[in-house]
């Protein structure tokens, strides 16, 4: 596969940002070439969260909230390449996760006929705006595989950051955090570990009026409340071995109330402490109990950023070496943005997108629908 250029656009769980990313392809890899944060407006964030739950009209408000995505993934993606210099024509595919509104993978038997997963961000609208063919939808096709339809990301990661003789893990922290287990040059698995960041942005957000706990700092104030630890740890959740994903359907501050209850009024900052060791345990215990020895743990996405998190993680990982993904040449703010550039480029070449030892999907399988550029 000779180099060519592809942009990547991942809009997460937190509903932080647009992340758009420019990468060039090739046979051996990817590289990150240029990247840009495109703002949700807050009025835009309000709808996403208003729709992700259950409620009235659902289908017009999809619908409307569709579109007004599509269209902002388009000003993404143009002011990336306006940043970078680089125009529509010279990009071979955008590659689009999408907005993530609604998550049911299988609920144990396979291929699921209640299960599904739905993100929105029309690509015609990407499409049509940018003039840019669009790979979207990439999860379903999974789904019907009978797969969990996330995380993708193992796949990029073994081909970005495998390296041989060395076992890695990559954890990606975004609103929900998963693994990625590395023997060498193999994938051995990927799952997602639990919560990243959902629950400790939520309830600094509830608390303190900040979109996220910078640094980690506040919760690094709190004591943690071990028998609040120990509930949290016990959700079935964590139960599960193998292909295994989860969601905001899940882990959410309703269910965060209802286990706190019990426990009466707790300091905050206490809470946001025990949140930061429930995230760092859950962590620690899909990498440990993995069953593979692994020496090196690579932290991408917002939660390499949170001191007090990688402190806690180093404190359970150790002696394995724990680092962000830039150590190794990506920088961890724009993994998850570069590997749907990278799964644009698998689904144009006929190549499979998925992993099923990650997803339990029945096999390999070519993820996404094209939506051809062009006026």
């Amino acid at each position: 596969m000779a180099d060519s250029l592809y942009v990547g656009l991942m809009s997460g769980t937190s509903v932080d940002a647009i992340d758009s990313a420019l990468v060039s392809v090739a046979s051996d890899g990817a590289a990150l070439l240029a990247t840009h944060e495109h703002t949700i407006p807050a009025a835009t964030r309000q709808r996403i969260a208003d729709i992700s739950q259950p409620g009235d009209d659902e289908i017009e408000r999809m619908g409307v909230l569709d579109r007004e995505l599509g269209l902002l993934f388009s000003e993404a993606t143009l002011q990336l390449l306006a940043t970078a210099n680089t125009r529509p024509e010279q990009i071979t595919a955008i590659g689009s996760h999408g907005q993530t509104i609604r998550h049911r993978p299988p609920s144990g038997a396979s291929n699921d006929a209640q299960s599904f997963t739905l993100q929105i961000g029309d690509p015609n609208s990407i499409a049509e705006a940018t003039g840019i063919t669009t790979v979207a939808d990439f999860r379903r096709r999974d789904i019907a595989a009978g797969g969990e339809g996330a995380p993708l990301a193992p796949a990029f990661h073994a081909a970005a950051f495998a390296q041989h003789g060395v076992n890695r893990a990559i954890v990606n922290i975004g609103g929900i955090a998963n693994i990625t287990l590395l023997e060498g040059e193999a994938l051995r698995g990927g799952f997602d570990s639990g919560p990243g960041n959902t629950l400790l942005d939520h309830w600094v957000k509830r608390h303190r009026g900040e979109s996220f706990d910078r640094d980690g700092q506040w919760s690094a104030e709190g004591q943690v409340i071990p028998q609040v630890l120990q509930h949290l740890l016990e959700h079935p959740y964590f139960e599960r071995f193998g292909p295994r994903s989860t969601g905001k359907e899940m882990f959410n501050l309703r269910w965060l109330d209802d286990c706190l209850i019990r426990y009466g009024k707790l300091p905050p900052r206490d809470v946001q402490a025990t949140l930061a060791a429930f995230t760092a345990a859950s962590i620690a215990s899909g990498v440990l109990g993995s069953g593979l020895q692994v020496a090196e743990v690579y932290v991408c996405g917002g939660g390499a950023h949170n001191t007090d998190l990688m402190r806690r993680l180093h404190h359970k990982l150790a002696p394995a070496k724990l680092d962000n993904t830039a150590v190794i040449g990506m920088d961890p703010n724009w993994v998850e943005a570069a590997t749907f550039g990278w799964l644009a480029s698998q689904t144009l070449a006929g190549f499979a997108g998925n992993a099923p030892v990650v997803t339990g999907a029945a096999g390999p399988r070519v993820l996404g629908g094209i939506y051809p550029g062009g006026r």
